[in-house]
């Protein structure tokens, strides 16, 4: 009777035990929020965006979402704006003297993606290889394999990407995040493209815009207030 009684005794704390860690399990948080495109491919892999890179999925709603989704996951914080620029500050000021931007002419630009909801939309907005479209495919990672030239900010949040590089369709397509305000990301991403001895025009209407042309590329930013303070970057990057 004493051994039944205390194998009894061990099972149930052994039981206990193991429902103890079942409920620390299920209590621990899982707030991961990720600003690396890479750590947010690992952590969502396979990302659920439809076929024609719709603004939204439900499933991965922390990386995906439309501006002026109601209730944004993230909001910009002055302290994660400081450590972007300084960030996009370092990695400039390797190459040397950061760039300023020229004056925006006074002319509009005739692309604008504010409204654009697919990729497709995008190419066609901004001129682009709309022979290409069809051969183009949604996702993160082609936010890793942009040029160096329209590589995403540091501490940049990538909500959509897609791209194509087979044969002469060579198109990439990303729209991003960034704690940083609109004159900071226009900043960055000027000194990037002057240095690859772009040939650079700056619009101020109907939004933001950066056109850089040299004889085989051409490169479309587009910057205006985002969800939660942040700022939004498009980017249509592609080869004549």
């Amino acid at each position: 009777m004493e051994i039944r009684a205390s194998r009894s005794t061990c099972l149930a704390i052994a039981l206990a035990l193991l429902a103890g860690c079942g409920e620390e399990a299920t209590e621990m948080p899982s707030e991961i929020l990720t600003q690396d495109p890479q750590l947010a491919r690992a952590l969502n892999d396979p990302l659920m965006i439809d076929p024609d890179l719709a603004w939204r999925s439900e499933a991965n709603a922390v990386i995906a979402y439309r501006d002026g989704h109601p209730l944004p996951l993230i909001e910009a914080r002055e302290d994660s704006a400081a450590r972007a620029r300084e960030e996009a500050r370092l990695e400039l000021l390797e190459n040397g003297q950061i760039p300023a931007p020229s004056p925006a002419i006074s002319q509009a630009s005739d692309a604008t993606f504010a409204d654009l909801v697919t990729a497709d939309q995008m190419v066609e907005a901004a001129g682009a290889r709309t022979d290409c479209i069809a051969r183009m495919n949604s996702d993160l990672e082609w936010s890793t394999r942009m040029p160096a030239t329209s590589s995403i900010m540091p501490h940049g949040m990538v909500q959509q990407a897609a791209g194509v590089d087979e044969g002469t369709c060579v198109v990439r397509v990303v729209r991003y995040l960034t704690p940083v305000g609109i004159e900071d990301a226009l900043e960055y991403h000027w000194a990037k493209v002057e240095r690859a001895r772009f040939d650079l025009t700056r619009y101020a209407r109907p939004a933001a815009q950066l056109h850089g042309e040299r004889r085989d590329q051409k490169v479309i930013f587009e910057f205006r207030e985002g969800p939660g303070g942040m700022t939004a970057v498009d980017v249509v990057h592609w080869r004549k």
